[in-house]
């Protein structure tokens, strides 16, 4: 108990573990965050220059990356125009050859049978590029220059068809959505475990599905300035989460507790808790894995309350000393 005495000041209350002391964090003004509750890096790139140039460089990446709205804006306008493009050069090549003008000459052997004007055209193309295939339009052996059109629509559709799909599909697989099912515990504590003061927290899994391979990570992000007079904006330091141990590796099928130990490498070690209130910093925990269904890698950060200790997407603004992580995951008792 004299650790906890030495970190939050002379004024602090020693408390057993049935009956804690609850701090509550005096009304800030709401600033901007480094993350956002949800996960979102609320950062925005300026004075790029010329650079903005390498997102066209890498555009599957760049399209994946955008919102949906705009995904499907782009989705929708790529196909209305490559479909009016190339119908307008099937409906060139019937005008420049006057099949236009022969429409319902049986006689005559135009370029595509049954295309009189550009809606004809165009349902042809739609049918040939869907292989729906009614049989009523069709191309005829007497024009080679329909043949070659055909075979560069085929090849145009296919590459389309594989990028924009496959975009579509990359995007609807990403799963952003598993964090919704990931809880963390609304408040942190400050206590003693094992005989040492730890920062603990605590994480669960709803799903039945399991977390292969789970690795928890925390970030503290703060300002600070070297002992050459370099201010560092936003410095990441990491905190200690049992890597060394292995306790980072999470076997997440009921709810655990994770705990850093404020020791002498703790960046808390040497704050009471007066400066712990009114210092300016954020923790962000990022718990990666794999997920069971899917095999797919989502990586889930989440940001707490800044001045605080570690959360969910809610907001932190208690601390508590001397109290117990509940076993009801986003629960915490005194």
């Amino acid at each position: 108990m004299a650790a906890l005495r030495r970190k939050f000041g002379e004024d602090y209350q020693v408390v057993n573990t049935n009956r804690a002391t609850t701090f509550t964090a005096p009304v800030k003004k709401k600033r901007q965050r480094f993350v956002e509750k949800n996960g979102r890096c609320n950062v925005q790139h300026g004075n790029l220059g010329g650079e903005t140039s390498r997102y066209l460089s890498d555009l599957f990446t760049t399209l994946v990356d955008l919102k949906w709205r705009w995904n499907l804006l782009i989705f929708i306008l790529t196909y209305t125009i490559a479909w009016l493009v190339m119908a307008s050069m099937w409906w060139i090549i019937a005008y420049i050859r006057g099949d236009l003008n022969h429409g319902h000459d049986s006689s005559y052997t135009p370029c595509v049978a049954n295309v009189y004007n550009f809606p004809s055209a165009f349902l042809f193309f739609i049918e040939t590029e869907a292989t729906i295939g009614y049989g009523y339009r069709y191309i005829t052996e007497k024009c080679p220059e329909g043949i070659i059109l055909f075979l560069f629509q085929s090849l145009l559709g296919s590459i389309v068809d594989a990028f924009l799909i496959g975009c579509m599909f990359i995007k609807m697989s990403q799963p952003k959505k598993r964090a919704e099912t990931l809880m963390f515990s609304q408040d942190a504590v400050i206590s003693q475990r094992d005989g040492k003061l730890c920062l603990m927290f605590r994480v669960g899994n709803l799903r039945n599905s399991h977390m292969v391979s789970a690795q928890i990570r925390c970030k503290l992000i703060k300002s600070r300035q070297t002992p050459e007079g370099e201010f560092l904006p936003l410095d990441q330091c990491e905190l200690d989460v049992g890597f060394g141990t292995g306790a980072d590796q999470l076997f997440l099928v009921s709810p655990l507790t994770i705990c850093h130990e404020i020791n002498p490498k703790s960046p808390f070690f040497d704050l009471s808790q007066r400066s712990l209130m009114n210092e300016q910093f954020e923790i962000v925990v990022i718990l990666e894995g794999i997920v069971e269904t899917t095999a797919l890698p989502p990586s889930i950060p989440h940001n707490p309350s800044s001045a605080t200790a570690v959360g969910e997407s809610r907001e932190l603004n208690r601390l508590k000393a001397g109290g117990r992580i509940s076993r009801e995951a986003g629960s915490n008792t005194g």
